[in-house]
């Protein structure tokens, strides 16, 4: 069985619709798939009956955008917790709105050495989608300004460019929490990815797993390999589950689905433990 835990759709920054993803997920021969969207569940709808007809089973999910108090990103994987739930809702709705003043004021700044509007950027962005980074990047592709997404992380978008704006994200533990009390199961999502910025200390670990952490996405492209072997003797020591995953973005990064995989007791393991939502099956 091939399932993939971690991708993305246009409802976030992926370029695909949920139906496409659940499409390429078929076509890449995959029998699970995760819809994670950065702080949103809103391609859950639009996924689940595209999966049944291609014959995929999804993992409604979510990855919500965290922040610790020395002011580094971490991304948790949510999988199978209640959309609803007013605690864990009013946070990403916190982190929603944050993203968009942050772009905003990103755009600002841009457009003072860049051909860029605002109008430029909400372009490339789906109706009801979350407005991040990516669709900047986009917008500045299309510009002429850079060749790909890649290269605009690499140079403009840096979070050590003067352009760069922090936006609100809750605590990493307070965020495993709050996925634990919607009934979710919560996952480290690549967690010594050195590549993407700074990486957190064993401080963060220690607090997330008191808080309920269940499980680390170590098997993916961005952890190099010395840091997968710190994260399976953490795995081993505290009983987390191992995940592996794409992160597919569609076109907006290399990304294959099914270029890493989870077992399938971890994920016999996230459904027993999930109580919020179930998984679509075909």
């Amino acid at each position: 069985m091939k399932i993939d835990l971690h991708a993305h759709s246009n409802v976030s920054d992926g370029t695909e619709t949920p139906a496409d993803v659940m499409a390429s997920a078929a076509r890449a021969g995959l029998d699970v798939i995760a819809l994670t969207d950065h702080d949103s569940t809103d391609g859950w709808a639009e996924a689940s009956p595209a999966a049944l007809e291609e014959g995929v089973a999804l993992v409604p999910g979510m990855e919500v955008s965290c922040r610790t108090d020395q002011g580094i990103s971490v991304h948790l994987l949510s999988y199978l917790h209640d959309p609803a739930h007013p605690g864990l809702l009013e946070e990403i709705t916190k982190s929603k709105d944050a993203r968009l003043t942050r772009a905003e004021r990103m755009v600002t700044l841009l457009a003072e050495d860049y051909p860029l509007t605002w109008d430029d950027v909400i372009h490339h962005v789906a109706p009801g989608a979350t407005l991040g980074r990516p669709h900047i990047a986009d917008a500045l592709v299309a510009a002429g300004v850079v060749s790909d997404r890649s290269e605009a992380f690499r140079s403009i978008l840096t979070s050590r460019s003067r352009y760069f704006v922090q936006h609100y994200a809750p605590d990493p533990a307070a965020a495993v929490e709050l996925v634990r009390a919607a009934g979710g199961v919560p996952v480290f999502a690549h967690p010594v990815a050195s590549s993407r910025g700074r990486i957190v200390g064993e401080r963060t670990y220690r607090e997330m797993i008191d808080a309920g952490l269940v499980g680390l996405e170590i098997n993916h492209r961005d952890n190099p390999e010395e840091g997968r072997e710190f994260l399976r003797r953490l795995a081993a020591e505290h009983g987390l589950l191992i995940t592996g995953s794409s992160d597919y973005h569609g076109t907006g990064k290399p990304n294959l689905l099914g270029e890493n995989l989870t077992a399938p007791a971890v994920l016999d393991r996230i459904e027993a433990l999930g109580t919020g939502t179930v998984v679509v099956r075909p």
